[in-house]
């Protein structure tokens, strides 16, 4: 059996310059943003009692991103504020000039005209490039890697992208992304991951991602929880976790959260990196074979990373029993507790937690990370069932079952 592999963060501290981009005034401007869609909601802050009480803490919390715009996932909350900052810029204005129904004008179309929007995926980042492209009457093109089962590319495909599965992973899918925008004329890519030279889009994903974040605390806050004591986030390019980690680092500077980065083991590239010490990144690559497709990124957000190695408490690479526990255990939850529904990527922080409460051999971690009956922990679902044969695996028929495996 694959075991948990963890470590605090004793990453050479940087000077913290990327911090700023998940200020509050920033994500406000996304939040407004995302507001003026008629298609806005605020997704759930789902409290779960009694498992809180079963794991021996205080409260627990899972802002559930399985409602977001009736796409299933969080993602379109990046790529649809990023085409918007994109556009602003391109016309001379500032974003919160640009609501829902002044970016699907007549007037503004006929000013900025047509931009095709190209994107790398496993699933559900492609999904909300495509949605938002289709809302704004731009085109989209997605390119899928290797592996990418056919149900993620219909979704894609049916909002009017053009999409295929490449004989590829996923980081080599984001360069052959990016090689074709930069020869397509009025293309532009829209990756929620940064390299050197590619910082200013990504930024803009990160902060679109801010709106769950804010969201979420104001929940807390509405329930009397003034502040979480812990927030677990999970990582691909770690985008999302740079945006949840920056923004209640802004929110709390005096004294943030414990905040956890957790990853599949078979891309792990922020826990190797955090490992190192040096600050320097480590890749991960080979085909990444795990059942969170959304977190099977080899290669780190380079401006998530800088805000990472400065806030983050502890970096986990986590197996995919792990995730499959995570997702049973919303699933089916203890008596009085309401159900999520969370996917595979989005259910591993659940599955970590539940694993370092219960199972003997990780009380070190949960004693590290100070986790008790006093903790008030956050955590994100970061998608719902997007891949419903898999998922039937999990739940129906027991993929990566743990029997024999808990601790007596």
């Amino acid at each position: 059996m694959e075991e948990l592999q963890f470590t605090m963060n004793e990453v050479t501290p940087s000077a913290d310059t990327h911090l700023e981009i998940m200020s509050r005034e920033h994500v406000l401007k996304a939040l407004s943003f995302h507001r003026s869609f008629p298609q806005y909601s605020v997704t759930p802050l789902t409290k779960l009692s009694n498992m809180a009480k079963y794991l021996g803490i205080k409260n627990l919390y899972v802002k559930d991103e399985s409602y977001r715009f009736g796409l299933n996932a969080f993602k379109v909350l990046g790529g649809s504020f990023a085409m918007a900052r994109y556009i602003a810029k391109q016309t001379g204005r500032d974003v919160s000039e640009l609501p829902y129904h002044v970016l699907t004008s007549e007037k503004l179309k006929e000013e900025f005209g047509q931009a095709t929007f190209f994107t790398a995926t496993d699933g559900n980042h492609g999904r909300g490039v495509a949605w938002a492209a289709n809302k704004l009457g731009q085109k989209a093109v997605v390119r899928m890697p290797k592996g990418t089962t056919p149900i993620r590319k219909e979704n894609i495909a049916n909002l009017g992208a053009e999409v295929t599965i490449e004989d590829l992973n996923y980081d080599e899918c984001v360069r052959l992304a990016n090689s074709q925008a930069e020869q397509c004329k009025n293309g532009i890519m829209v990756q929620d991951t940064a390299w050197a030279g590619y910082e200013e889009i990504p930024s803009w994903i990160m902060q679109g991602y801010g709106t769950l974040a804010m969201e979420a605390n104001r929940q807390l806050i509405a329930d009397g929880v003034d502040e979480p004591t812990h927030v677990f986030i999970q990582a691909g390019v770690g985008s999302l976790a740079g945006a949840v980690v920056g923004y209640f680092a802004n929110r709390y500077p005096e004294n943030p959260p414990k905040m956890v980065v957790c990853e599949a083991s078979a891309a792990d590239c922020l826990y190797r990196s955090a490992c190192k010490k040096t600050g320097e990144l480590e890749s991960v690559t080979g085909d990444m074979d795990t059942i969170m497709a959304g977190l099977a990124c080899g290669e780190a957000n380079t401006i998530s990373w800088d805000i990472l190695r400065n806030h983050v408490t502890a970096f986990a690479s986590c197996p995919d029993w792990m995730s499959a526990k995570g997702t049973r255990m919303y699933g089916v939850p203890l008596s009085g507790d309401p159900m999520v529904v969370s996917g595979e990527s989005g259910s591993i922080t659940m599955g970590f937690l539940a694993s370092i409460m219960t199972y003997d051999r990780y009380a070190p971690i949960r004693e590290a990370l100070d986790l008790n009956e006093n903790s008030q922990v956050l955590l994100v679902s970061t998608e719902g069932n997007t891949d419903p044969v898999r998922f039937r695996e999990v739940v129906w028929d027991g993929l990566y079952g743990l029997r024999k495996l808990r601790d007596k």
